[in-house]
């Protein structure tokens, strides 16, 4: 099993940054990809951002430009910087690891607001 735990969420305002953070133990060697994925109130969970063993990123549309993935595999840390942030990314936000199972973390809360 993949256990992952994330942090970094929060309020913030139009136009400012955040870092998500999502650290992965257990069986982290069996990892081929891991991302995030957002979701708000009544609509499906979306991938924002996922980066692959071999270091390949891909990103949805709406955050091209703005939010960047990136690991530490010797921290088996995943991280989503989020610049330039508008109110339509409020939402929570999984962290997502792939194996031959899908695991998910529980989500962190980010609102952006004035």
């Amino acid at each position: 099993q993949v256990q992952l735990v994330e942090s970094g969420g929060g309020l913030v305002q139009p136009g400012g940054s955040l870092r998500l953070s999502c650290a992965a133990s257990g069986r982290t060697f069996s990892i081929v990809a891991m991302g995030w994925y957002r979701q708000t109130p009544g609509n499906l969970r979306e991938l924002v951002a996922r980066i692959t063993s071999g270091g390949s990123t891909n990103y949805a549309d709406s955050v091209k430009g703005r939010f960047t993935i990136s690991r530490d595999n010797a921290k088996n840390t995943v991280y989503l910087q989020m610049n330039s942030l508008k109110p339509e990314d409020t939402a929570v936000y999984y962290c997502n690891a792939v194996t031959v199972y899908d695991y998910w973390g529980q989500g962190t809360q980010v609102t952006v607001s004035s």
